[in-house]
């Protein structure tokens, strides 16, 4: 029986490694007792790292190394937005340099980068944490199920 390779909409065990290039790891699952499982295509991993899972068979780990425009992109200015204090929770405790999500009207979460905080406002950043950046992307296909 030959080894199948993955194909787009496969269910995965999955392995991963995220950081930027040279640097630590932002998100890893290697140390966890068990794999991620993934269905490519339903959105829990951006499509642009989804694409470089396809033909890889289950077993052999891989470090994909990742310019900007093959990962998250470059950060767009219009995605670092000034929020008045009192659209946000009062129980809210912010940080410069601190990641706090946030719940928009429709119910999604979005994370946001604290830039800033004055009296009235705070200045948030919602480009992804690894925009600009060139990354690391290390995977393990652990088997497709």
């Amino acid at each position: 029986m030959s080894v199948r390779s993955v194909v787009p909409g496969d269910t995965l065990q999955l392995r991963y490694a995220l950081r930027p290039r040279g640097g630590d790891d932002l998100i890893s699952n290697f140390d966890d007792a068990e794999a991620d499982t993934v269905t490519l295509g339903d959105g829990t991993l951006a499509p642009m790292l989804e694409q470089w899972l396809i033909d890889l068979v289950p077993g052999e780990r891989h470090v994909f190394l990742l310019e900007p425009w093959q990962a998250f992109g470059d950060s767009q200015p219009e995605l670092i937005q000034t929020l008045a204090k009192t659209d946000l929770p009062a129980d809210m405790e912010f940080a410069v340099d601190q990641l706090v999500e946030f719940t928009m009207p429709n119910g999604q979460t979005l994370a946001g980068h604290i830039l800033e905080i004055g009296d009235e406002a705070v200045r948030v950043d919602f480009n992804h944490p690894l925009a600009d950046l060139s990354v690391e992307f290390e995977v393990e296909i652990v088997r497709i199920l």
